[in-house]
């Protein structure tokens, strides 16, 4: 899945689509060249064709960032480029000889075909991100919260990886939507998110969990790790401005995180439960900080907070 807000991931599959139907035009008229033995465009021939026509240049121009990572997008790269270098000798064979071998043909098709593939499979990937993710903040949603996370005690269990989870609670959201707005609390949290998702690591996931409630799933993490990543994520957190206010002043908001380890001895729901306890108890505890799961939360010795007096959230 691509960590990208559901918007760009919209813009980018519609560019993406664009561009899929001008290189089908360009494939269009270098058949009709070669078949109906027509003048070829000095461009096909040169050797950076695959940068200078139209998919090329959304390709190396003007893609979203999002994709440069993806290894589907750099598969695209390659066939594209094979697809350009088979289509120039094509072109020559056909315009030398005025007759073109049928395997020369043969292996243009084919060409065409692999790239037509890659282009298949990185916009079903894009449209099955959009799926599966949050429309408001780009998270995954929470279906595939529980599959994923009994997956990841799996190979703890098997002492494959370690794996923590935490979660993020964003403070005071109800104070800030009735003081700005919904519209402003929506922009606080979709731009919490994208905080996030940019100083997590690439194998990192994060989940709505409900409302202002998300989940981060941090594989091959101990615990010790966790609280570090997590404690640099918080510090920062709350130094960015996510929204502008309309008499021009930044707003800015805080999280609370609750930390604990993906228990292989556990199932996955009583993990879920302790980080819930541990996010309880870094509200209760003056929230804009990260706690860690123990003992003493879950008897409540630690925690004497009743949420139906925080309406604040």
């Amino acid at each position: 899945m691509f960590k990208a807000n559901p918007t760009v991931l919209g813009r980018t599959l519609e560019q993406l689509e664009q561009a899929t139907r001008d290189h089908a035009h360009w494939l269009e008229n270098a058949l009709r060249t070669i078949v109906c033995r027509l003048p070829c465009s000095p461009g096909d021939l040169s050797e950076h064709a695959h940068r200078h026509c139209r998919f090329g240049q959304w390709y190396y121009g003007r893609a979203a960032e999002e994709l440069h990572d993806q290894s589907l997008f750099s598969a695209l790269a390659t066939e594209h480029e094979s697809l350009h270098r088979i289509a120039a000798r094509v072109l020559r064979e056909a315009a030398g000889n005025g007759s073109l071998a049928r395997e020369s043909f043969d292996e243009l098709v084919a060409a065409s075909a692999r790239l037509r593939l890659a282009l298949d499979t990185l916009v079903h990937e894009i449209q099955g991100s959009l799926r599966d993710c949050d429309t408001l903040t780009g998270a995954y949603v929470r279906a595939q919260l529980l599959p994923e996370l009994r997956e990841r005690r799996e190979l703890a269990k098997r002492h494959v990886q370690h794996c923590c989870i935490a979660f993020m609670d964003v403070d005071h959201l109800k104070t800030i939507n009735d003081t700005h707005g919904h519209a402003v609390g929506d922009l606080i949290l979709s731009g919490a998110i994208e905080y996030v998702m940019q100083h997590l690591r690439p194998y990192d996931k994060i989940f709505r969990y409900g409302g202002d409630e998300f989940l981060l799933l941090l594989p091959g993490t101990a615990l010790a790790d966790a609280e570090h990543l997590i404690e640099r994520i918080r510090q920062g957190f709350g130094k960015v401005p996510f929204v502008v206010s309309a008499e021009g002043r930044p707003i800015h908001a805080t999280a609370s995180f609750g930390i604990a380890l993906l228990d292989p001895e556990l199932v996955v729901e009583e993990s879920i439960d302790r980080a819930d306890k541990a996010v309880l108890l870094a509200k209760a505890t003056g929230r804009d900080r990260a706690c860690s799961w123990d003992p003493s939360v879950s008897t409540g010795t630690a925690l004497k907070w009743d949420p139906a007096e925080d309406v604040a959230g």
